[in-house]
């Protein structure tokens, strides 16, 4: 049976990404993460926006996944991205400006390419993945015990953008329930989108999103180990961005 490293809200960290795959004991040949153990990396949503290197994180990830070498699960940031990439409406901020810009930077020919490699990926990959013979849920903002199997629209918003209240902060960003704290299942949930400023563990839930595009840490989770390993982050830090749950 696998054994799994999982990293969430990279959030275009490329440095801090390859930084913490080779913490994990990771070689990377030929773009593909490679481990002695036959270990392989999960990615659990939100690879781009407000980093510097987005496009970077894309290609790594899309082409590694392509390949069978990596899993991964989107998050409302890919989301998004991915609706902005077809041409949807959609507003060019918290965030996506900066995977905008660094796209229209690119020429034409190779922004159509990561376009395509990311729109694939997107396409392509379960809205949450189930692993470890049902031990282990991979889902960008966690998901209810009664809805592990199911994929609803319901499930999916959950999935992509947690428990919403339907409230916004003063900044815009939606009031989230914590629905960690009552959660009863067997598996244990993987999830990000919330950042905290250390893994949270909670009724078999682990939040492994420790900001580091907010300055604090890049986390992942070693499964079935349930060991936590984390990186530095190279950005400035802001406070505000970690509120209590």
């Amino acid at each position: 049976m696998a054994y799994y490293d999982i990293i969430s809200d990279i959030h275009g960290c490329y440095d801090e990404m390859t930084a913490l795959i080779e913490r994990l004991g990771y070689t990377i040949k030929n773009g593909l993460p490679v481990h002695d153990e036959g270990r392989m990396l999960v990615f659990a949503g939100d690879l781009t926006d407000r980093g510097p290197k987005s496009i970077e994180v894309i290609r790594f990830v899309a082409g590694a996944y392509e390949q069978g070498a990596v899993r991964y699960v989107p998050g409302n940031h890919c989301n998004k991205l991915y609706r902005y990439l077809k041409g949807n409406p959609v507003k060019v901020m918290h965030g996506l400006e900066t995977t905008a810009a660094e796209l229209k930077a690119l020429s034409e020919e190779e922004r159509r390419k990561v376009s395509e490699q990311f729109m694939k990926l997107y396409e392509t990959a379960p809205l949450y993945d189930i692993l470890h013979n049902g031990e282990l849920v991979v889902a960008h903002a966690g998901i209810k015990a009664d809805d592990i199997g199911k994929n609803t629209r319901r499930v999916k918003d959950f999935v992509l953008y947690g428990d919403v209240t339907g409230e916004t902060y003063p900044d815009g960003r939606p009031v989230r329930r914590d629905w960690a704290a009552a959660y009863n299942g067997k598996a244990w949930v993987v999830y990000g989108h919330t950042p905290v400023k250390e893994p949270r563990i909670i009724n078999r839930t682990i939040n492994i999103d420790t900001g580091c595009v907010f300055g604090n840490e890049l986390t992942a989770l070693r499964f079935p180990e349930l060991e936590t390993v984390s990186v530095p982050s190279s950005m400035p830090y802001d406070e505000s961005r970690f509120r209590p749950i």
